[in-house]
């Protein structure tokens, strides 16, 4: 059985090395991240699995104080020792257990693992107690791979940071901001890895091969709910009486009704992209550091974003009625005008193909209105779910920010890829038993999961038009 490769993550107090452990092991409530230095004081063990066993295992270790005065100390020991026994004698003397005890838990913890991620906050001017520190790291004869972090802030010191790791023979370094990490950083950090480690070049190729097949076995499952949303909310109809219709506070409040209930869906839909991504929901409540402020939300209904989708609808990608129409009055329809006077936001306009004729007809003679949701709706819905497992994809798990929570507006062929996904759920307008919770009860069916599959593989095509937006 093959061991799992041991690293120690080290640095300066507050470079983000629980923030970095955090975005690689997917662990959202590993350790502790604040803004206060030194808040690790213990070495700390988690594993990376792969096929359900350690394949990595990390050593979050108390940041680097005085590195300075611990060099001195160090160098006056016994000068005819090699830098690694100088560093095991200063381990077993009386200092290592006093003013120096957070600086012997990391050098311990060095000499035995394999290899040191040491992380750096880029934003840092190059100061001497960092050249002390590179320098005891180094006395501890084990492969030092620089992890430069923030590289993305203004502030960032980049070029000189890489000029001061040249000239100690660190060569190979790794750019990873681990609040929002660089697309494919994760594997170029594995693959770096192996230059240093050649006997574990094999083991560290299906580290990188694992995590590439987990995050497009990611994609897929968010992929497939997002379509189940669509679907979902497609197959959506509420009926009312023509009496019930004209009444003004019943008419509100079947709407408002229906779009709770739209709201909610998304909602649901959106709190399980988190977790498929190792976020958690409420995180602003639970955790030191929020992941997110409260629940990520939007509201679908907002004239304004609809008008939006209307106007991106109308521009030769048109997939369904004029946004604001709210009600499918049988055969007739409603005008624009009368639909915007009724809530301008769900819709089942004639135009939609809602239903057989024969059921719209049936409806006309029993002078039935029936609500369902409007294509302008389920466009801006799949923009939000799919913005948001955009943003999921590009968070690292120590990130501290808010996730917008109103889309960007798509490139032109993001909009007809959006238009061709909402056109593919138009299927389900004519089975409103496939509506989950629906009643009569909700049941599965093959030709239901059909249309949900063939969906799925339509958002592909989308999130590849959002990567290039």
């Amino acid at each position: 059985m093959t061991t799992a490769i041991r690293i120690a993550v080290v640095g300066h107090a507050n470079a983000g090395k629980t923030s970095l452990l955090r975005t690689l092991t997917r662990r959202v409530n590993f350790g502790e991240v604040s803004e206060r230095p030194g808040t690790t004081r213990h070495v700390e063990a988690i594993d990376l699995q792969v096929d359900g066993a350690a394949a990595v295992r990390f050593f979050d270790t108390p940041g680097l104080e005085d590195a300075v005065a611990l060099r001195e100390h160090i160098d006056a020991l016994d000068k005819t020792a090699t830098p690694p026994e100088r560093i095991r004698l200063f381990l077993q003397g009386p200092e290592a257990h006093g003013v120096f005890e957070q600086e012997a838990k990391v050098l311990r913890a060095l000499l035995d693992v394999d290899a040191a991620f040491l992380v750096i906050d880029a934003r840092e001017p190059v100061l001497p107690k960092f050249r002390a520190e590179i320098e005891l790291l180094n006395a501890c004869a084990r492969p030092v791979m620089p992890v430069l972090n923030f590289v993305r802030h203004v502030e960032s010191r980049e070029a000189a940071w890489r000029e001061l790791l040249s000239a100690y023979g660190l060569h190979v370094v790794v750019r990873f901001d681990a609040a929002a990490p660089f697309v494919g950083a994760e594997r170029e950090l594995y693959r770096d890895l192996a230059t240093l480690l050649r006997d574990r070049r094999a083991q560290l190729d299906r580290v990188a091969a694992a995590l590439e097949a987990e995050f497009a076995q990611r994609r897929q499952a968010a992929a497939s709910r997002i379509a189940e949303l669509l679907v979902d909310a497609a197959s959506m109809r509420r009926t009312a009486s023509a009496a019930q219709f004209a009444d003004v506070p019943t008419r509100q409040q079947l709407i408002a009704s229906l779009q709770k209930t739209v709201f909610d869906k998304a909602q649901r839909c959106a709190d399980d992209l988190l977790a498929l991504y190792g976020f958690r929901e409420g995180d602003a409540d639970e955790a030191a550091l929020p992941l997110l402020e409260g629940r990520w939300a939007m509201d679908f209904f907002n004239p304004e974003a609809l008008k939006d989708a209307g106007i991106l609808l109308g521009k030769g990608v048109a997939v369904g009625a004029a946004v604001g129409v709210v009600a499918d009055l049988a055969l007739a329809g409603l005008s624009l005008g009368a639909g915007a006077a009724l809530g301008g936001a769900i819709g089942g306009a004639v135009s939609q193909g809602l239903g057989p004729f024969g059921r719209k007809l049936v409806n006309k003679l029993r002078d039935v209105h029936e609500l369902t949701v409007e294509d302008g709706v389920l466009f801006v819905l799949a923009a939000w779910q799919l913005e948001l497992l955009r943003a999921l994809e590009l968070r690292g798990h120590a990130a501290t920010e808010r996730i917008a929570s109103r889309p960007r507006e798509p490139a032109a062929s993001a909009q007809r890829a959006l238009a061709e996904l909402v056109r593919a759920a138009q299927p389900a307008r004519s089975h409103p038993e496939w509506e989950t919770g629906a009643r009569p009860r909700w049941r599965e069916s093959a030709q239901r999961q059909a249309l949900v599959d063939d969906v799925a593989r339509r958002v592909q095509p989308v999130v590849e038009a959002l990567e290039t937006n």
